[in-house]
């Protein structure tokens, strides 16, 4: 092993980080529960996965990160996924941004190079802020709300942006935002957390997720640099998507929802061992029927895993993959995941919907998955489109 640019830490191989993951879900899956409980953010996961090097995954090699690519950084995201997926959500939008630093041409490489050594160094998480409450998701379509003023010493960033995975702890924001030139463009602008004019409104209390800090985030005329540019372009320029971003985004999703439904997966099995009705004087796995429902479970997770594998290491060896594909791949692998819970649950009764149970908890988190862009009907249509030569 060789001494990283963070002190005091000496990387590791890749799957040193898969043993590390394993470690930290124990602690993570126990603590989960009460955050969900009382919809708190999980900052202790937070401060341990920075100390076992976990938050630099994707930082490139070159900058004292892992310098894993998709299948490592996807089977992390399982494993955390498993456990808390909160915390593998906030996780995941952070590796994402550093995949997509390494490799866009886009990004000003000086602040790529800069983000990489505060994420290796310490706690300097990053997300996109896209989401407003009238634009909604901008995968449909239209400009955001949010205005970006150039002036002689700096941008003015105004505007509202909802569902801000990870709020609490993220030390840079990426806001899409369009400027208020005659002819307006359109994208993202580097902003740190914190700057005067930024307001944190706690608003997050959802059915699922409960602890990823997904609140509303306020700018009122915050001053960023000039260079805080990061990408922006005129509208129609945004047509074609950024190809990493798009294809890591659907394959770490789908991962984690993945990891829910194994989670839950495991507590049936305990359950169906365990649970001794009095008419039938022995354990529950004994039906054939209970049998047969946890094979079809077995058989749903086995096409996710082969999915999740074959499609994250084609990204890393380059193989060209396309927007449609790896849409089908989230639909595919959190449909089936929602349908592992939901068959857990034909098993389990009240017992499965009881708070005291965890598989209460799983259920409300696995239909999370669908909310994420792309929505199962926009693959649908899409996929439609695209076969009727339209």
């Amino acid at each position: 092993m060789v001494t990283s640019i963070a002190k005091g830490r000496r990387a590791h191989s890749e799957p040193d980080y898969i043993a590390g993951a394993a470690t930290l879900a124990t602690s993570f899956a126990a603590r989960a529960a009460e955050h969900d409980r009382i919809g708190s953010f999980p900052f202790e996961n937070f401060r341990e996965l920075s100390e076992a090097g976990l938050l630099s995954l994707t930082v490139p090699a070159v900058h004292g990160g892992a310098g894993a690519g998709a299948r490592y950084a996807a089977r992390v995201l399982g494993i955390l996924g498993k456990a808390d997926p909160s915390t593998a959500l906030v996780l995941s939008m952070h590796y994402i941004n550093h995949l997509v630093m390494a490799r866009s041409p886009n990004w000003p490489a000086r602040l790529s190079r800069k983000l990489a050594r505060e994420s290796v160094e310490g706690l300097a998480l990053i997300n996109a802020l896209r989401v407003e409450p009238e634009l909604g998701s901008p995968a449909r379509g239209g400009l955001p709300a949010t205005i970006a003023r150039r002036t002689e010493t700096g941008w003015r960033l105004s505007g509202h942006k909802i569902y801000s995975t990870g709020s609490p702890i993220l030390k840079w924001y990426l806001v899409w935002a369009r400027t208020d030139e005659a002819e307006p463009r359109v994208g993202q602008f580097l902003v740190p957390a914190g700057l005067p004019g930024t307001r944190i409104v706690e608003t997050w209390d959802h059915h699922g997720l409960r602890a990823s800090g997904s609140h509303d985030v306020i700018f009122d005329d915050v001053v960023i640099p000039l260079d805080g540019e990061v990408d922006v372009r005129k509208p129609a320029d945004w047509r074609t998507l950024d190809v990493t971003q798009a294809t890591v985004h659907t394959v770490f999703v789908a991962a984690i929802y993945d990891g829910v439904a194994r989670a839950a997966r495991d507590w049936l099995i305990t359950f169906l061992k365990q649970r001794v009705p009095a008419s039938l004087g022995a354990p529950l796995a004994t039906l054939p029927r209970a049998q047969e429902i946890l094979g079809a479970i077995e058989a749903r997770l086995a096409v996710n895993a082969r999915l999740i594998d074959t499609f994250a290491r084609d990204f890393d060896d380059g193989v060209e993959l396309a927007a449609s594909e790896s849409n089908v791949i989230k639909l595919t692998v959190t449909n089936n995941a929602v349908a592992v819970v939901e068959d857990a649950l034909s098993l389990t009764g009240n017992h499965g919907l009881s708070r005291a149970n965890p598989l209460e908890r799983h259920y409300r988190d696995v239909l999370c998955g669908r909310v994420h862009t792309p929505q199962d009907d926009s693959t649908r249509i899409g996929l439609g489109r695209l076969a009727l030569g339209l």
